[in-house]
């Protein structure tokens, strides 16, 4: 971070997200570049076992219960619940995260005088592949949340053009941050041949076998059916080749599908080719023994999966959307698909492990691509300047 920066004078921050799974996997490189600066950082969200972990790292848990699902009258009493705990806590900056939770709170909190309210947009819920009377009410509640936001953070340029293109927000009220990865923690050269063969025989894959692998919640739009068809086509000319599901459900799934993807991959006669390996503390040992990584879903914001797959030199396979279609250059890093082509996917893994060279060149190039664009320091510098010229208005 800039050792130059003005330190504020205590000045306190709130993340705030429905579920922990959001400060876990995005936010706490923030949350610790923030109390590196000099700020009260607290975090609150629905209570989980996972909330003293983040608290161990030291920062104050609030407990905040949100309910993801849609439905009026629990999302009408975390109004009631949010607006309490805002009044109670006096923050001066708060951030959130995630669509519901920024629905509930950004208003709470004007009405709580908080003096300042970012948004981070982690990909809107709308998307191109949405139907238009799908798309209308989530446009109508965006633009009805920024009235109450002073500054949004967006992961996506496309969401910037889209947000700016609809009205919901003036542009200079907007900064497209992207997403970021750590590109020391995420090298292959952490990962020796012995690492990778021990890792393999722990899962049982044998060493000079090829592996395709896919991170990520185990629900439908993450393009898993597409993957397990796909995985059927490719082993008809790779009958070796092993297919590496890094990724669980979580209790905040409303859209779980584990069983119905376990019967679908025994209905298809690939069950012995998949390896579950559940939810992982780390993905890049995991990333380290895959060939091919793919994320065949049908809407994202800004993948960090496939971010940390390119920092580790991955190829990588990839639907045509919001997100993806940002980090992927197709051709040069990978291939871009179709949403829901299962023909198109594994037409394009087997390119790649037909052609083995041109596979590592690409992986070569989506490290320097995440390098380029994706670096995590940098990322975090613009919040914090951004941060920073609030703060000033605060003292």
């Amino acid at each position: 971070m800039n050792d130059k920066m003005t330190r504020p004078t205590t000045i306190s921050v709130m993340q705030l997200s429905a579920v922990d799974f959001t400060i876990r996997q995005f936010l706490l490189p923030l949350m610790h570049s923030l109390r590196d600066a000099g700020y009260d950082v607290s975090f609150a969200c629905s209570p989980s076992d996972d909330c003293a972990k983040i608290e161990a790292q030291g920062f104050r848990y609030v407990p905040n219960y949100i309910s993801r699902a849609f439905r009026l009258g629990k999302h009408l009493k975390s109004f009631v619940a949010t607006y309490r705990m805002l009044r109670r806590e006096h923050v001066q900056i708060l951030h959130v995260h995630t669509p519901i939770a920024a629905l509930l709170s950004r208003p709470m909190a004007k009405l709580a005088h908080i003096p300042v309210v970012f948004y981070t947009v982690h990909g809107f819920y709308f998307h191109e592949n949405m139907p238009w009377y799908k798309r209308l009410p989530h446009i109508m509640i965006e633009w009805f949340g920024a009235r109450f936001t002073d500054y949004i953070f967006m992961v996506s340029a496309e969401d910037k053009e889209t947000a700016t293109r609809l009205g919901i927000m003036r542009p200079e009220k907007m900064l497209t941050i992207r997403n970021g990865v750590d590109m020391n923690h995420y090298d292959p050269a952490r990962f020796s041949a012995d690492d990778r063969r021990l890792l393999r025989e722990r899962l049982g894959i044998a060493p000079a076998v090829p592996v395709i692998g896919i991170v990520g919640r185990l629900v439908r739009e993450k393009g898993y059916y597409e993957f397990f068809h796909a995985a059927a086509a490719i082993r008809e000319k790779y009958p070796e080749a092993r297919f590496l599901i890094v990724g669980d459900v979580l209790p905040s799934d409303y859209d779980a599908q584990k069983q119905a993807m376990i019967d679908c991959t025994k209905e298809i006669g690939i069950d012995a080719s998949l390896c579950w390996a559940g939810l992982v503390p780390d993905t890049a040992p995991y990333l380290s023994i895959m060939d091919v990584f793919c994320l065949p879903s049908y809407r994202e914001g800004m993948p960090v999966s496939m971010l940390e797959a390119m920092a580790m030199e991955l190829p990588q396979v990839a639907t045509n959307i919001r997100g993806c279609r940002e980090e992927v250059v197709d051709g040069e890093t990978g291939y871009l698909i179709p949403v829901h082509d299962k023909d198109a996917l594994a037409s394009a893994v087997m390119r790649l492990l037909d052609d083995k060279d041109r596979a590592v060149a690409m992986g070569s190039a989506s490290r320097q691509r995440v390098r380029e664009m994706f670096d995590l320091e940098k990322i975090l510098q613009m919040q914090l300047d951004v941060y920073q010229r609030f703060s000033e208005k605060l003292q």
